[in-house]
């Protein structure tokens, strides 16, 4: 089954669960249920918003999008966690509100709602496990979590049943909220991370230069830029300085160094010794000068 269609599942399921659930968050007065009602709705939300943009993501790259569609997924992804940073605070205010005026909770009512919880969130994590993408990795946190935080509220409900200690109920609800708002911070971090084009993890620029520097016929190595589309797929470009009239095989070695590295797709500038490039930045003559070194590389 294809991603997008999962993702469909997962979310009319969520959506109608969410729903279902907020009636029995207000039956049972459990703030920990309402609180799930509105991280599932957030949830839900957000795997609609995947769902298009997953979509979109898939688009092959046109003369408007030159580097694909990729990011859309990630920005499916950045609003997910907005979303979920967003619910999380307002749970944790109003549980803390609870504790300070406690009131009474059905505790039978949240026991039947918790089993039922249980099950669906189980069918639903069943549905989305396998997918590679960020973005189905940030669906399928959320219903490991869902799993999770019924878990909770079951055992929970059990322990008000026999202790009749009603702010266990907040204080489950204050504890799944943090549980979320950590993990959304993190990816939330990682997305940021992307759209301002930082190196991607794993990848060294100074152990990539010496690296490349080996390869024979390498005079040197700058101006390199490496980043990342989706958080997989990873782009550099540089410049090479070398003598070889012929930089075909050279080309090749370089990018196969590169393709160890993690780094897939690259563009490469060659530059013939004694051609000086300005570190920075080649200003305007120099690049009139790189015009003249082109014409024969082709």
């Amino acid at each position: 089954m294809k991603t997008e269609k999962k993702i469909l599942i997962a979310f009319l399921l969520n959506m109608s669960f969410s729903i279902f659930e907020l009636i029995g968050g207000i039956f049972t007065n459990s703030v920990a249920i309402i609180s799930d009602a509105v991280h599932d709705f957030g949830d839900s939300i957000s795997i609609g918003i995947s769902y298009f943009l997953e979509k979109k993501s898939k688009k092959k790259p046109d003369s408007k999008y030159t580097f694909g569609y990729t990011r859309y997924s990630i920005l499916g992804a950045f609003i997910t966690n907005a979303i979920l940073i967003t619910g999380s605070v307002l749970v944790i205010i109003n549980a803390i509100k609870r504790i300070i005026n406690p009131v009474e909770i059905n505790y039978d009512g949240m026991i039947i709602f918790a089993i039922f919880g249980v099950i669906v969130n189980f069918l639903a994590a069943h549905f989305t496990k396998e997918g590679d993408s960020l973005n189905q990795k940030a669906v399928n946190l959320h219903m490991l979590e869902d799993v999770l935080g019924w878990v909770v509220v079951l055992i929970g409900a059990i322990v008000i049943k026999f202790t009749e200690i009603n702010v266990i109920d907040a204080i489950m609800s204050i504890g799944v909220a943090i549980f979320i708002l950590i993990h959304a911070i993190k990816s939330f971090k990682s997305i940021v991370d992307l759209f301002l084009e930082k190196t991607p993890n794993g990848i060294e620029i100074e152990e990539l230069k010496e690296h490349l520097q080996k390869i024979e016929n390498v005079k040197d190595v700058h101006h390199i830029h490496v980043w990342s589309m989706d958080g997989f797929n990873n782009y550099a470009t540089m410049h090479i300085v070398t003598d070889l009239k012929d930089t075909k095989n050279l080309k090749d070695e370089i990018k196969e160094e590169l393709k160890e590295h993690g780094i897939s797709h690259t563009t490469i500038e060659i530059e013939e010794t004694g051609y000086e490039c300005n570190e920075t930045e080649c200003t305007v003559e120099e690049q009139h000068h790189h015009g003249h070194h082109h014409h024969h590389h082709h």
